[in-house]
């Protein structure tokens, strides 16, 4: 009896035994040693048994329970990351578990480019995979948070910087608006500020002014002379008459301007409206930026598309109207809304 009972001891060491090199089998070997590349993203608040079974789905573990168990035990649980991850099928779990709690993740580059709306940057960020673009619309049109990124106006709309960023699938639509934001006022620094508090203008008029010329030309030659033409119209009180502003305030846009467009009453509306519109109409560089500071010195008042991506510059209604019917009538254009003879910019 006493041997017997002797040999039974044995039986629970055994086990452990056999359970220890079961986990270390497990910790260490991988799925399989093809180094098949899959990707996982980890969404911010995403429980531990759901990452489990993510990875058993991409077969990248055979056993998500015992994943778990591991997880926990080692502690490393609590240091997985959110984001995107690009794993092989021959890492061994243990290896996921350093490539989860490491800083190794995916990076989304998302180029904002200059003349994009905010509309356009949310759906762009949901084209790439990144953010929801209602969440995104939704958290830029938040009045605190827009007061807590230091902005004057109703929307983060106008600055959102246009750069390349390295975006992860964890980040919330807030962090990365937070981004853009703080890329906008590393651009907009003492030196331009300075040249804001000389010309005696608010920041958010200059950004106004900065998004209006860079929907109005792509010309970086160009920019201080519109910028020109607009500083003299309001300098003498006329309306700016600009039709991306008309545009931005119909916010639904068929590519169609028509005359009833512009007596549509709406706070950006500048053929109703004297002055600067509500806000900004898009998000725009740091050339505009400058050339809204900085206009050139000119007597223009009026500028008309030549069609091929540069404008005739006028400064009286004669030479506008002349220019007019050179660059748009004569060439069975027609004026691209009114009629010539209005005062219109273009």
């Amino acid at each position: 009896m006493v041997n017997l009972s002797k040999r039974f001891l044995w039986v629970p060491v055994l086990v452990l035994l056999l359970a220890a090199l079961g986990g270390y089998a497990y910790c260490h070997l991988p799925y399989d040693r093809r180094a098949r590349e899959e990707q996982i993203d980890i969404p911010q608040g995403k429980r531990l048994a759901g990452i489990a079974g993510a990875l058993e789905k991409k077969r990248l573990i055979r056993f998500p329970r015992l994943f778990v168990l591991v997880a926990r035990l080692s502690h490393r649980d609590r240091g997985i990351r959110a984001g995107a991850f690009r794993l092989h099928s021959s890492m061994s779990p243990r290896d996921i578990l350093e490539n989860l709690n490491s800083d190794r993740v995916s990076l989304h580059r998302v180029t904002v480019p200059e003349g994009v709306t905010l509309w356009q940057i949310a759906n762009l960020l949901e084209a790439e995979g990144v953010a929801s673009a209602h969440a995104v619309l939704q958290a830029a049109s938040d009045p605190r948070f827009v007061r807590e990124l230091g902005i004057e106006g109703g929307t983060l709309e106008g600055y959102l910087y246009p750069d390349t960023y390295a975006l992860t699938l964890g980040q919330s639509p807030r962090e990365i608006l937070k981004l853009m934001v703080r890329q906008f006022w590393r651009g907009y620094g003492p030196r331009v500020r300075m040249q804001q508090i000389g010309l005696g203008w608010r920041i958010h008029e200059v950004v106004t002014l900065a998004s209006i010329i860079e929907k109005e030309t792509a010309r970086s030659e160009e920019k201080p002379l519109i910028s020109s033409t607009l500083h003299n119209r309001l300098l003498v009180d006329m309306p700016l008459q600009c039709d991306p502003t008309v545009i931005y305030g119909l916010g639904r846009f068929d590519g169609n301007l028509r005359r009833e467009h512009l007596l549509q009453p709406n706070p950006y509306n500048t053929y109703l409206n004297r002055g600067l519109p509500l806000g900004p109409i898009c998000n725009p560089g740091m050339v505009s930026l400058l050339a809204a500071l900085n206009p050139a010195q000119t007597p223009y008042l009026y500028f008309v598309s030549k069609n091929d991506g540069t404008h005739q510059f006028s400064s009286t209604i004669e030479e506008h109207n002349r220019a007019v019917r050179r660059f748009q009538i004569d060439q069975n254009r027609g004026p691209e809304c009114g009629k010539p003879g209005e005062g219109r910019v273009r």
